[in-house]
This record gives structure tokens, C-alpha cells and sequence, in this order.
């Protein structure tokens, strides 16, 4: 599989997580076909343009949280996109059971 073909693949899989669910790095590269990648998941991601639609805030890490620096701008954006999407953050976790996709 090639580079775009990953990245595709990866983008689609990010398209189909639903409002009030969250996925992991991890998960999203194994339903990509892409066992092991979780970073180049984030490679992905961080190269997003600003105004994408792609629901990418929905994208946490394995532990629930927040993958930003707590305080940064991107952190309190990732929060407020979450929240407004119905996924709460309890001590800055995202409760796996209830929202993981």
C-alpha cells in the first residue's frame, strides 16, 4: 500500500467515527488495514488543513486523553469540540467504555 493509500485509507476510517464516540490512534491504523501505525495516524492528523471538516478531534490516545499539551490551544480546542460533541472529559479522560467507537 502505498503512502497516499494509507493516508486515505486512514482519512476514511476518521470520517466514520460517529458524534459522542472517540477512537484511539491504535484503533484507527488496525480498521485502516495498518496494524502498528498509530503514530503515522498522527502524522496524518497533524498535517490536516486548518479547515477540515474531518471530525479528527475525535481521535485520543490509548490512555483516553487528550494527545496536546494540557493548556495548549490545541488541548482546550480538541476539549471544546469533544464536549460540544457530547464526549465529556472527566479529569481529562475520556471514558473508554462508554465512548470508544
Amino acid at each position: 500500500m502505498s503512502e497516499n493509500e494509507q493516508t486515505l485509507a486512514i482519512l476514511q476510517v476518521i470520517a466514520q467515527i460517529p458524534p459522542g464516540k472517540v477512537s484511539t490512534y491504535g484503533n484507527i491504523a488496525q480498521k485502516a488495514g495498518l496494524p502498528g501505525k498509530a503514530r503515522y495516524v498522527g502524522y496524518v492528523l497533524k498535517h490536516l488543513p486548518k479547515d477540515t471538516s474531518l471530525p479528527w478531534f475525535r481521535v485520543i490516545n490509548a490512555s483516553g486523553r487528550i494527545s496536546f499539551p494540557p493548556d495548549s490551544s490545541a488541548f482546550l480546542r480538541q476539549k471544546e469540540k469533544l464536549i460540544d460533541d457530547g464526549t465529556p472529559l472527566i479529569n481529562g479522560r475520556v471514558n473508554l467504555r462508554e465512548h470508544l467507537w
